[in-house]
């Protein structure tokens, strides 16, 4: 799987959603009031676990659940819409759509523009305090571009140039804590063009010597901006830890 610094469009098309936008029927709670009882309540039964994914296709099948769901964030549905999303999966899968695709299918890229707004605003009033302490702390740096860098273990090599290829290890965040990317969960270091990526990694890249461990706070508009990326929200601030392992082809005497 590609990193996610290299993401290009959306995984999964955000049609899935619009086989329907009818909400089920509510049906009214009396508001009558119960005959007062003298007997104690009764504790609700708890609901029986989800039965274990055993086989390669359950399991398949439960990660595509999950890309969906990434594919999707954007959107900021609520439980209530979730149901609907569900209901919309499963008439699809009976061939008896509830709403035409036809004619609710265009208003789909308006509501993300929407949802993805809102998420956006939200991501950003949640990021400006996570980024001013974080410009804070002993030892970061703050570039004119909003970037704040923080050298963890210098380097001794030579610094990569925006035009060079970079061979890395990262871990990647939001500011809650999610891990949204990692190579060292692949076991595999990431190689790529410097100048090909997130700005916020071209320019923060050139900071560091080869050998060298560093954390890099990207705001939005250095990352993903308000478009965001399947598993990163509209408008986050992104938190890396890079290793440069090395800058193959590069000229060591820099």
């Amino acid at each position: 799987m590609r990193s996610l610094l290299l993401f290009l469009p959306v995984l999964l098309p955000v049609a899935l959603m619009s086989q329907s936008t009818a909400t089920h029927p509510q049906t009214a709670k009396s508001a009558a009031a119960k005959p007062a009882t003298s007997k104690p309540a009764q504790a609700k039964p708890q609901a029986d676990p989800a039965p274990a994914l055993t086989t390669d296709d359950e399991k398949a099948i439960y990660a595509l659940g999950l890309s969906i769901s990434r594919s999707i964030s954007q959107f900021d549905l609520t439980p209530a819409e979730l149901d609907i999303l569900k209901r919309a999966l499963t008439d699809a899968a009976v061939g008896k759509p509830a709403e035409d695709i036809q004619t609710w299918g265009p208003k789909i890229q308006s509501l993300a523009n929407q949802r993805g707004a809102r998420v956006a605003q939200r991501q950003k009033d949640a990021s400006a305090a996570y980024v001013q302490k974080a410009a804070a702390e002993s030892g970061a740096v703050k570039t004119a571009s909003g970037l704040v860098y923080r050298e963890l273990t210098a380097g001794t090599g030579a610094s990569p140039q925006a035009g060079d290829t970079v061979r890395v290890n990262y871990r990647g965040t939001l500011v809650d804590g999610t891990e949204f990317d990692s190579s060292y969960k692949r076991n595999q270091p990431a190689e790529f063009a410097l100048n090909g990526v997130i700005p916020c990694w071209t320019e923060g890249l050139q900071h560091m010597k080869v050998g060298g461990k560093a954390q890099l706070v990207c705001p939005s508009d250095l990352a993903y901006g308000d478009q965001g990326r399947p598993g990163i929200p509209p408008g986050a601030t992104l938190i890396f830890e890079i290793e440069l392992l090395d800058i193959p082809g590069a000229n060591t005497t820099r």
